[in-house]
């Protein structure tokens, strides 16, 4: 007589196996099986798109955090008032100290990537100086001034002896707001004579596009000053005083 016996830990395995098989059978009777599948597709697709959004959350997170840090904490607008002593045809270096002293303010904005300077002169103090809206591009090495008193545009090749690159120019602003520098220096002259009309202002590139979009624009042309040869012209001239270095800036722009 042969006497055959089983594992008991092997039986048991077994059945747990068979335990396990039965319970994925089972399915409720009231429940179809297609439904049962298309629920647990559901429940897939439900946890891809909860993660998928808090990847995206996180994302939005993290770039308004760098747009804070960059915009909050170190602010691109600075507002400068800038003092200079106004004499006629000052000499630079040779200030005249009975000259009276007036004071320029202006809302700036310096892009360093771009290569660009925004600057925004309000109503002055005095009557002979327009507001303007005047935008530096280095990139294209074009001015542009806006005289917001005539809604009128200018451009002119960007004049790099007088005007500051963007970093330098933000580096003297910050120094001036924080009491290191104090300005009080001499005015320059400067006068354009207006020459064509521009009709194309979109190729003048974005900036400048965005600043005389819808408005007469002209080219300017720079002459010297000669001591009392204007003022036997019968030009129409308007004033903008400015600043984008460490002495002001007096813009004079004439219509022959």
């Amino acid at each position: 007589m042969v006497k055959v016996s089983f594992n008991s830990a092997l039986a048991q395995k077994d059945a747990r196996k068979e335990e396990e098989k039965s319970e994925t059978l089972i399915i409720p009777e009231d429940k179809d099986p297609e439904d049962v599948i298309h629920i647990h597709q559901k429940s897939k697709t439900w946890r891809c798109c909860k993660y998928l959004g808090l990847a995206l959350m996180l994302s939005g997170v993290v770039v308004g955090g760098v747009y804070l840090y960059r915009y909050f904490m170190y602010p691109e607008v600075l507002i400068c008032g800038y003092k200079y002593r106004e004499d006629d045809y000052m000499i630079p270096n040779a200030p005249n100290p009975s000259a009276r002293l007036r004071e320029i303010e202006e809302r700036i904005r310096i892009l360093e990537e771009e290569q660009v300077e925004l600057i925004n002169v309000p109503v002055p103090e005095f009557a002979d100086s327009d507001p303007a809206d005047i935008v530096h591009d280095f990139h294209r090495r074009l001015t542009a001034y806006l005289d917001l008193s005539l809604n009128r545009c200018y451009v002119i090749p960007l004049n790099t002896s007088i005007v500051m690159p963007p970093r330098d120019f933000l580096e003297l602003l910050i120094n001036i707001k924080a009491g290191t520098y104090l300005p009080q220096s001499y005015l320059i002259h400067e006068q354009m004579i207006v020459t064509d009309r521009i009709e194309n202002v979109d190729q003048l590139g974005y900036f400048i596009y965005n600043l005389c979009r819808g408005k007469e624009t002209y080219r300017l042309q720079r002459r010297d000053v000669i001591r009392g040869i204007q003022k036997r012209e019968a030009l129409n001239c308007h004033t903008i005083r400015h600043f984008e270095n460490r002495f002001a800036v007096e813009t004079v722009i004439c219509e022959k």
